[in-house]
């Protein structure tokens, strides 16, 4: 169980991507692809399947990932700890509505395990909200979608808006029924923007401000949700025939020139995960 080989193979199978594990790992595509190949035949097992389009884990690769996660938990910890590395403080982050669903939660739950002596306060909301909240300094770090015109932070991820709705929905005559979340929330924008800029008629179908909320809604087929593509939520589909919507990116960012020791564990941490 080499560790340079679990490394390689865990950046794969959390961004389900050769290339951006590699610039991740800052290593050559082509290197990541020889770590998974030689891990697979260390093990005897098919971990990943992989075409020119997608990859995924097979059920041995899933039972994989849990043994690297733990393997190299236990090896870094092991290194912090005899060579004295102490992150202490306070850590104020935010997260935005629609990533606490992804990795986020266990990325945070091996942080605390790392640095127990970092006493973290999480607050979840919308992206605009948060940024608020970061530019009045009540935020050290920020993961979330990065608003229009607005610079700085350090990217994570490119992503874009699409629309989603249940399986079985079917757009009916009449203005487009909206699932969405309050304002100022950036997919909100989105969608009422790109069915305005073609003079599509909308309606609000269901406002929430929680992702469970809006799923509930959608899965009961009251409309359409515009959501980060790479973030859909289980059961939900893409919808065609409405106008194209957005790109941005998901961002860290923090409201100071340079971060504080926790925030910069905790951001490195979270580049390792989605990088």
């Amino acid at each position: 169980m080499d560790p340079v080989l679990l490394r390689s193979f865990v950046a794969v199978a959390r961004t389900l991507s050769f290339t951006r594990a590699a610039a991740g790992l800052d290593l050559r595509q082509s290197t990541v692809s020889q770590h998974v190949r030689r891990l697979e035949e260390a093990v005897g097992r098919t971990l990943l399947l992989r075409d020119t389009h997608s990859v995924t884990l097979t059920p041995d690769g899933e039972t994989m990932l849990e043994y690297a996660v733990a393997i190299l938990d236990t090896a870094d910890r092991a290194l912090a700890h005899f060579r004295g590395v102490q992150v202490r403080g306070r850590l104020r982050f935010g997260v935005s509505e629609d990533l606490v669903l992804t990795r986020v939660p266990t990325i945070l739950a091996d942080f605390r395990r790392r640095h127990p002596g970092v006493d973290v306060e999480l607050t979840v909301g919308l992206s605009e909200t948060l940024e608020a909240a970061l530019d009045r300094n009540e935020l050290d770090l920020l993961f979330a979608k990065r608003s229009p015109g607005r610079t700085g932070g350090t990217p994570v991820w490119p992503d874009r808006f699409v629309w989603v709705a249940s399986p079985g929905f079917r757009l009916a005559e009449g203005p487009v029924p909206l699932v969405t979340y309050p304002p100022p929330a950036l997919s909100r924008a989105a969608a009422i923007a790109a069915l305005e800029a073609v003079g599509r008629p909308w309606r609000l179908a269901c406002t929430s401000g929680s992702l469970s909320g809006l799923r509930a809604a959608a899965l009961a087929g009251l409309g359409v949700v515009a959501h980060a593509e790479t973030l859909v939520p289980p059961g939900l589909v893409p919808v065609a025939g409405l106008p194209p919507l957005g790109s941005f990116e998901f961002t860290l960012q923090t409201g100071r020139r340079t971060l504080s020791t926790p925030a910069e564990a905790l951001a490195t941490a979270i580049t390792t995960a989605f990088g």
